[in-house]
């Protein structure tokens, strides 16, 4: 199956709003565009795998530690580790990739939490 990348962005209207655009074994792929930041949260069961493909995606961890995350790069987030994704005033453009069983911001339910994911 081959995907633009760029005809599944030009349909994505908000931030922060993952939309499915595959599946793989127990995985999705999703895609989403980043601005501002998202809640803190954690993902018990699942590693969650970012994939930049444009702008600077920044991680913050607990620990103090932050992470910017550049075009090229991944970010892998172990399961269990509580985090907060953020941009710098920039649109950033990633690709998810993440079992299916992975909910947008954990147990946490806040404003931006989408519970229900489409396909486009």
């Amino acid at each position: 199956m081959k995907i633009n990348l760029e005809e599944k962005y030009s349909k994505i209207a908000g931030y922060w709003h993952p939309h499915i655009i595959g599946a793989l074994n127990d995985n999705y792929v999703k895609l989403a565009k980043l601005k501002g930041d998202l809640v803190w949260h954690s993902h018990q069961e699942e590693d969650e795998m970012f994939v930049v493909i444009s702008g600077t995606l920044m991680m913050d961890f607990r620990d103090g530690k932050t992470i910017a995350t550049k075009p090229g790069e991944i970010l892998i987030v172990p399961k269990g580790v509580e985090h907060r994704p953020w941009t710098q005033n920039e649109e950033v453009r990633v690709m998810l990739i993440e079992p299916k069983s992975t909910l947008h911001t954990g147990d946490i339910k806040v404003a931006q939490t989408v519970e229900e994911l489409k396909w486009i």
